[in-house]
């Protein structure tokens, strides 16, 4: 198993930035994609980014452009740098760790088998 734990939520202005990291611990060799997710109030749980054992990202509309995911392979550690923030990126964001090989579709959560505690980001206008 794999364990995720989150850091760097807080509150920010509109237009300021946030670094979430994710760390990882237990059986990180068998990681193979790790993703963020955020869930507002009284909304669902939405996909934010993937970075998979290969290096290649992808990242969902709302913030393409605006938010970088990248990994310390070193340090086992995901990283989630959000800059140009806006009050509806405000949520907890919630890593994630898929450790199967086969084929997936990043934006399911079903893909992610390993979940972290969220970390709270609110951005006020």
């Amino acid at each position: 198993q794999v364990q995720l734990v989150e850091s760097g939520g807080g509150l920010v202005q509109a237009g300021g930035s946030l670094r979430l990291s994710c760390a990882a611990s237990g059986r990180t060799f068998s990681t193979y994609a790790m993703s963020w997710f955020r869930q507002a109030p009284g909304k669902e749980r939405e996909f934010v980014a993937v970075i998979r054992k290969s290096g290649n990202t992808n990242y969902a509309d709302s913030v393409q452009g605006r938010f970088t995911i990248s990994g310390d392979n070193a340090k086992n550690t995901v990283f989630l740098q959000m800059n140009g923030l806006k009050p509806e990126d405000t949520a907890v964001y919630y890593c994630a760790a898929r450790l199967s090989p086969l084929p997936f579709t990043s934006q399911h959560q079903s893909a992610y088998s390993q979940w972290g505690q969220g970390t709270q980001v609110t951005v006020s206008s």
